[in-house]
């Protein structure tokens, strides 16, 4: 990294306009942040202290990674914007944009890693069923998600490097509300970006090829449910694959714009929703979707909480929040 000294902080400037709108901003921010920690750790709590999720299946046990990798990336990048607009202080610190850097690629990453595993655990359970044991076993579950978290962590690293190796000069100001690789290359005074953009295309081929396997498990998945005679149990499936889906195309396809918005030449408005969509919304959207409208997961959450507080009501408008 021969030009790291001429940077030492970058300016974001995020969302523009009057206070109040930033204000607003921020308090929009801040509740799906907290409601991403809510949901994502009690999936970590119950997970880990209910046995019952431990076996057979272990889709809960990508499901607590999966939960784990959520609030590594929304916490990557909220608390820095929140804590930014209320103080009116836009400046973040080279190392700090280093990081944010890195904690965000890796996050999206390995989550997108896991969410194929996932789909692929789905597959082997509803179309293999008696095979399940052999195809998803306790070993080869904890082998695929250190190898996602470690794959992940290798990019992220590669990412990272290339992109800080190049030279910063003049205001280092980002149009983005955290430190984003593509706007980092539209600021740097380097003329030769050549292996950060190959880096770029390599991590986008890969995207693509975890979308065709979560998408064709889906396609199986979904041939094979309507085999089963029973309509209720086609619609609950339906009702769980669908959203998942929904959410997976929404991350890839707004990470997808926002990574090529120098090329499609988006506005920086644009830009700075679509980047929210892809921060915000899976790790707020995964509880709701993966656990807390599974039977196995309130079952634990009753566990947890004691019987007064478990009221059908009460319960209800817990997960309807």
């Amino acid at each position: 990294m021969n030009n790291i000294s001429v940077a030492t902080e970058f300016l974001i400037l995020g969302f523009s306009g009057p206070w109040s709108l930033q204000f607003l901003q921020c308090v929009l921010f801040t509740v799906i942040y907290l409601f991403a920690l809510r949901g994502n750790g009690l999936i970590i709590t119950i997970t880990s202290l209910d046995p019952c999720l431990h076996t057979p299946m272990y889709f809960f046990f990508f499901l607590k990674n999966l939960s784990l990798l959520d609030i590594c990336l929304i916490s990557a990048v909220v608390p820095e914007t929140v804590a930014n607009s209320l103080t009116r202080s836009n400046s973040i610190s080279f190392f700090g944009c280093v990081t944010q850097v890195f904690l965000v690629s890796f996050s999206a990453g390995a989550e997108l890693f896991l969410l194929t595993l996932m789909s692929v655990d789905r597959y082997a359970a509803i179309c293999h069923l008696l095979h399940y044991e052999a195809i998803m076993n306790r070993g080869t579950c904890v082998q695929t998600v250190a190898l996602s978290w470690l794959t992940s962590g290798f990019i992220s690293v590669i990412h990272t490097a290339g992109t800080f190796s190049l030279s910063y000069c003049g205001f280092n100001e980002i149009q983005q509300f955290f430190c984003d690789i593509p706007q980092l290359l539209a600021i740097t005074c380097s003329e030769n970006i050549t292996v950060e953009i190959v880096l770029i295309l390599v991590n986008a081929v890969l995207d693509v090829f975890c979308f065709i396997c979560i998408t064709v498990s889906y396609i199986c998945i979904f041939y094979t449910v309507r085999k089963i005679p029973s309509t209720k149990r086609q619609s609950k499936t339906y009702s769980t694959c669908l959203p998942h889906l929904a959410v997976v195309i929404l991350f890839l396809s707004t990470a997808f714009i926002a990574y090529l918005k120098p090329i499609l030449g988006c506005t920086s408005f644009t830009a700075l929703v679509l980047s929210s969509f892809y921060i915000l919304l899976p790790p707020s959207l995964n509880p709701i979707i993966y656990s807390l409208r599974n039977k196995a997961m309130k079952s634990g959450l009753g566990k947890l909480i004691p019987r007064r507080l478990l009221r059908k009501e009460n319960v209800l408008n817990f997960l309807q929040e």
